[in-house]
């Protein structure tokens, strides 16, 4: 589905693969230097105290999330530098990219590396040493992380719709549920290997982001009876 996104709607506009690759390396950034400060911490810490090195993994991924949307907002603060860039440079005055487009590509930017790393961290449990559910563990590790890693993409997708939305029209409360969806999708995954505990909200998670980008995109219910009929 991802790469149906990519060839469909972006990969034919060399402006949208360049926001595309754009959004990817902030994501990137954001990733990397929480990484960076959760190595710090873990090594500055007694490997021998679970309790805390559970804690520590927490406070990793809680801060990984809160430096993915801000960098997502620094983002929208550069595209939006671009777009009068654009419209001064432009012979008619007008932008070849509106910002809801903008928005589009950035999340799926955003997005394309998310699910990028995660597939390599599954390449690399794939790899060994040992095999999955040897000990009594569940055996549906892979599909299920293939099935978030697919959620986490569209989530990425419709949260850079709604975030730049409320960006654009100074609706804090809107940035303020993608954060929080954020959070709830990320602290899911810590009811692994409870699949169900993960996997479910974030599907219906993932089912109201889509409605509320579509209506704020200016989708109507009519559109979509005529989008699934093919009229």
């Amino acid at each position: 589905p991802a790469l149906g996104l990519f060839l469909f709607t972006i990969a034919r506009d060399p402006l949208r693969i360049i926001i595309l690759i754009a959004g990817a390396f902030f994501w990137l950034v954001s990733l990397l230097l929480s990484s960076l400060i959760w190595f710090i911490a873990v090594k500055a810490s007694d490997p021998r105290d679970e309790p805390l090195q559970k804690g520590l993994l927490i406070f990793g991924v809680m801060f990984s999330v809160l430096l993915q949307e801000a960098f997502r907002f620094l983002y929208y603060k550069l595209l939006r530098k671009a777009i009068e860039g654009l419209v001064a440079l432009s012979e008619d005055g007008c932008s070849p990219i509106s910002i809801q487009q903008m928005a589009y590509v950035a999340g799926v930017g955003f997005g394309l590396m998310s699910g990028a790393f995660s597939m390599i961290n599954l390449l690399a449990d794939a790899l060994g040493p040992g095999t999955v559910g040897i000990h009594g563990d569940s055996q549906l590790y892979f599909l299920t992380s293939a099935f978030m890693t697919m959620v986490l993409i569209f989530l990425h997708t419709f949260w850079g719709i709604l975030f730049f939305h409320g960006c654009e029209h100074r609706r804090w409360w809107e940035i303020m549920a993608v954060v929080v969806m954020h959070l709830t999708v990320s602290g899911s995954t810590f009811c692994n290997p409870l699949y169900v505990g993960s996997l479910v909200p974030s599907y219906l998670l993932m089912a109201a982001a889509a409605a509320w980008a579509y209506l704020l995109s200016g989708g109507s219910a009519q559109n979509l009876r005529r989008f699934l009929l093919c009229k």
